[in-house]
């Protein structure tokens, strides 16, 4: 197949084994290759040697799942090194990157591991993070897995007074391919926040529904060229004067998937997730896609594609 592969990391866990069934689904929407990975951290060398997964116990596990035999290609890799190190950097070559929430190493009281924050914070590709189904508000059937939502919806958290044309192709994408209707939330703070100089500009110079007439415009002007590129997804808005990260958290429950831009913050220790980012993926019910910018971050496909 000539398209990038749907890339998953693998480590035994039940959690992984979570992101597998997701990624397997994906790969197969897409009709994409899916690609297994397993990081040894501490790699002997045999392991090392065994490039293609040959004697990799936990590969050889997964390798009779039904759900991935029913695949047109998979492809099964183990590597050697420090999983936030590779897993990232495996982000440029797949068109998509899925991991679990924890890890078989992670501690028992995090709700995100910290190859999920690496991989979200520096993947090429839109990273997806499927979370446990322990979290507060999932509903879970008899087996204790996560029970999906009746009515499909992908969510899509947006900044109106930004442009954030990936995030946005790819929440459009998405619902298309799910035949989902597709949930628009944007928070705006007010008043507005402003140095103390200017601490009384905002009373003068408009009023809240004036402000939020304006963010609306912005918001439907950066919606309008994927609508029509998606004419059969169905729509709906939701900009309040609300904590954006708590309302998509509170969607979540509802939604297959919510999608979110990364917006890093450059600091000097390295390049971080953007607070909004940061707090759906650690509190949100459904899987959360991460999804890098093409305009100032290290890449993405905008579509999804």
């Amino acid at each position: 197949m000539g398209s990038s592969p749907v890339i998953v990391g693998v480590d035994g866990s039940p959690d992984s084994e979570r992101a597998l069934r997701w990624a397997a689904d994906a790969a197969r929407a897409r009709s994409a290759p899916l690609r297994v990975v397993h990081v040894w951290p501490y790699a002997t060398a045999e392991r090392a040697a065994a490039g293609e997964g040959g004697g990799d116990a936990v590969l050889a596990g997964l390798r009779d799942r039904p759900y991935l035999t029913a695949l047109p290609e998979v492809e099964f890799r183990a590597l050697s090194g420090l999983a936030d190190t590779l897993l990232p950097a495996l982000g440029a070559e797949g068109q998509l990157l899925v991991l679990g929430s924890r890890g078989r190493g992670g501690f028992a009281s995090l709700l995100l591991g910290s190859n999920g924050l690496a991989c979200a914070a520096r993947s090429a590709c839109p990273v997806v993070v499927v979370p446990r189904p322990d979290r507060a508000g999932t509903e879970r059937g008899s087996d204790g897995e996560a029970v999906p939502p009746a009515v499909r919806q992908v969510t899509l958290g947006v900044d109106a007074a930004s442009d954030e044309p990936a995030a946005i192709g790819f929440a459009f994408a998405e619902a298309a391919r799910r035949g989902a209707r597709l949930r628009v939330v944007s928070g705006y703070t007010w008043p507005m926040l402003l140095p103390p100089a200017f601490e009384y500009a905002a009373v003068y110079e408009s009023t809240q529904p004036e402000y939020e007439d304006a963010l609306g415009l912005q918001l439907a002007d950066a919606l309008a060229p994927h609508r029509e590129r998606h004419p059969g997804v169905e729509v709906a808005v939701q900009l309040r004067a609300e904590d954006a990260a708590g309302q998509l958290v509170a969607a979540s429950v509802r939604s297959d998937l919510v999608v979110v831009a990364r917006h890093r913050r450059r600091l000097p220790v390295g390049p971080r997730l953007g607070s909004v980012a940061h707090a759906v993926l650690l509190h949100a019910v459904c899987p959360v896609a991460v999804v890098p910018e093409t305009t100032d971050d290290d890449g993405g496909s905008g579509d999804g594609a």
